[in-house]
């Protein structure tokens, strides 16, 4: 594990306020406190350029943050999570928005969320993007979005006609043109606040868009990095082999821990490697291989409790219920194949 002051201000908030809460937190929604906390924290800036109001960690701080904050609260982690992309993609961008936004970000005076996932489904398009006006129209909709009325603005994209894929900034806000479906009831994570959003004519300017780029190139990038193993999956490991430990079977969790820490360890190697695009297999077996034992350790977490982790005031059946989300999020089609590949053979 590193040392760094950033992870151990996560720690102190996982100690003091979420999981103390998550229980709480699960059953209804996440509050606006928890985020507070994180913004005054530094933690939303931890990637994000010194320059700028950022901490400029290094990414294996940043992992190490989003394990402690999934492992002690996965839908507080969730909702903060999206905010690192956006930050990321205004670090490098060199258009007019990154000097309107990217401090606010960096510093957390601005939480953002992103409404971009569904290109992912190319070549089926449910967001249109459409020049007019010196900016563009969005119409369709975004099937997933999450902190509803916790986030300030949102990172929305929709596709041209020609398959360029258009990023652009909007408030995180009902308007002309943008529409929220009351929040969905979800197995797990229901307290993020995950709604969808109908865009019919939304307009945005110019200025705020962040990125234009073809499919193609953005599938390039975007592939290979969705292959990678999410920090949040061995978070929630972790957190569920505590539970182990605390029920009384420590050498069951410390059996699990060695497994998780070798994969962890390869997992997070290829995530360094300087070329994106290569090692994707093995990058896939590892990210297969990490979802085994995060299931493994959720189920030793409910099994070694018993009859009592069936109760929604066990973190038990809370870290099992988060860990079965963890196992669609970021999902991309070649990421369900090999997973369902190697569950069947």
């Amino acid at each position: 594990m590193t040392t760094s002051p950033l992870i151990a201000r996560a720690q102190e908030l996982a100690d003091t306020l979420l999981v103390p809460n998550a229980e709480r937190v699960d059953r209804a929604e996440v509050p606006a406190s928890h985020l507070d906390a994180i913004r005054s924290s530094g933690l939303l800036g931890v990637s994000a350029p010194e320059a700028y109001g950022g901490a400029g960690a290094p990414d294996s701080v940043a992992r190490e943050v989003q394990e402690i904050l999934a492992g002690a609260c996965c839908s507080t982690w969730f909702v903060q999570t999206q905010h690192h992309t956006p930050v990321r993609m205004l670090a490098k961008s060199e258009l007019p928005v990154r000097e309107r936004l990217l401090r606010p970000l960096a510093t957390g005076e601005l939480l953002a969320g992103i409404a971009y996932a569904h290109v992912r489904a190319f070549p089926r398009v449910v967001v249109r993007a459409t020049a007019e006006r010196d900016g563009w129209r969005f119409d369709g909709t975004v099937p997933w979005y999450t902190g509803w009325e916790l986030n300030d603005v949102m990172l929305l994209a929709g596709i041209t006609d020609s398959d360029e894929i258009v990023f652009a900034f909007a408030d995180a806000r009902e308007q002309p043109g943008l529409r929220a479906s009351d929040p969905m009831r979800l197995a797990a994570l229901t307290a993020a606040r995950t709604v969808s959003l109908e865009l019919d004519g939304l307009w945005l300017p110019e200025s705020s868009v962040l990125l234009r780029t073809p499919q193609e190139q953005f599938a390039l990038l975007d592939i290979p990095r969705s292959t990678n193993t999410s920090p949040a999956v061995f978070g929630v490991a972790y957190a569920a082999l505590r539970v182990v430990a605390e029920n009384g079977e420590p050498e069951t969790a410390e059996a699990l821990r060695a497994r998780v820490d070798e994969v962890r360890r390869k997992a997070y190697d290829l995530a360094d490697h300087p070329v994106p695009h290569e090692h994707v297999e093995e990058r896939l077996t590892l990210r297969t291989r990490a979802y085994d034992l995060m299931r493994a350790a959720t189920t030793a977490a409910v099994v070694s409790g018993g009859g009592r982790t069936m109760d929604l005031r066990s973190p038990a059946q809370r870290l099992a219920r988060e860990g079965m989300f963890l196992l669609i999020q970021g999902q991309t089609s070649v990421v369900r194949r090999a997973h369902l590949d190697a569950l069947s053979g």
